[in-house]
């Protein structure tokens, strides 16, 4: 025991030494020795340390040979704290002021990487996801055989993942909800702006499903009408995806509608 506690003090004594020689080296007057120690710190990834020091030389090294760099590493320092936000906005200061630099393309999908890591997952509000697709676009723009163009498109694939998934689990709060016409037309709109989504045979079963309910649930004298449009919404998910897995899922349901057609026009000739 009394091995292990001067132990743990030599460490705590290593450490009150590091912070206190950190202190003094922020303190510098001399902006060079702040510099070089600054450097130091980000080339051993010592990065709190050296975004500290590069913050207090800002002012002193703006308009200098050295603030390309300064810039340039000052914003790494927060991407690899994982603050991605001030990462982005950094990468994003840098191409402001040095827009012909050599690293302009770097810093510039950069900051595009830094809003998409960023960005929350699908169930929380999706404004940042918007704001990282914009700069990942703009970035295949500007930049259009770049070696980043493959991670950036990935990224975008995975933002439009992300924001189909936002609207397809909106469309199935509603259904859920028993809200069923909601239900149809969110999952329309999802439709309409995911066309090519792997799940759009599914979401075209859901219509189904929520017509179905939706025709169910209604008043005598509509249900016809809406039957047929279940069934109508049925046709265009057999025609679209002849090979979909859903179609059995969906076989029942389009008999259960055809039986209650039946009944329906049945009640009405004897009316």
């Amino acid at each position: 025991m009394r091995k292990i506690s001067l132990i743990g003090l030599a460490v705590l004594f290593t450490l009150l030494c590091s912070c206190k020689g950190f202190e003094s080296h922020l303190k510098n007057p001399d902006a060079n020795v702040r510099l070089t120690k600054a450097n130091e710190y980000y080339d051993s990834k010592q990065w709190y340390k050296a975004n500290a020091m590069y913050a207090s030389l800002i002012p002193v090294v703006r308009g200098t040979a050295n603030y390309e760099e300064l810039l340039y590493r000052y914003a790494y320092t927060f991407y690899n704290q994982k603050d991605y936000l001030s990462s982005s906005y950094q990468f994003r200061n840098f191409v402001d002021n040095f827009p012909n630099s050599p690293r302009a393309e770097e810093a510039e999908f950069m900051y595009a990487k830094s809003l998409y890591i960023d960005a929350p997952k699908f169930t929380m509000d999706q404004t940042s996801t918007y704001k990282a697709m914009s700069a990942l676009y703009s970035f295949t723009s500007m930049y259009k055989n770049s070696k980043f163009t493959p991670e950036v498109n990935r990224y975008i694939d995975e933002c439009r993942n992300r924001l189909e998934k936002k609207e397809a689990s909106a469309a199935k709060l509603y259904f859920d909800m028993q809200e069923y016409k909601a239900a149809k037309v969110a999952y329309n709109t999802t439709l309409q702006e995911y066309p090519d989504s792997q799940l759009a045979d599914y979401y075209h079963y859901m219509i189904v499903r929520a017509d179905y309910l939706y025709a169910k649930g209604s008043r005598a004298e509509k249900q016809e009408e809406r039957y047929n449009d279940m069934l109508a919404s049925y046709k265009t998910l057999k025609d679209l995806y002849p090979e979909s897995i859903y179609l059995k899922n969906a076989a029942p349901l389009v008999e259960a509608a055809q039986q209650e057609l039946i009944k329906i026009r049945n009640n009405n000739e004897h009316n």
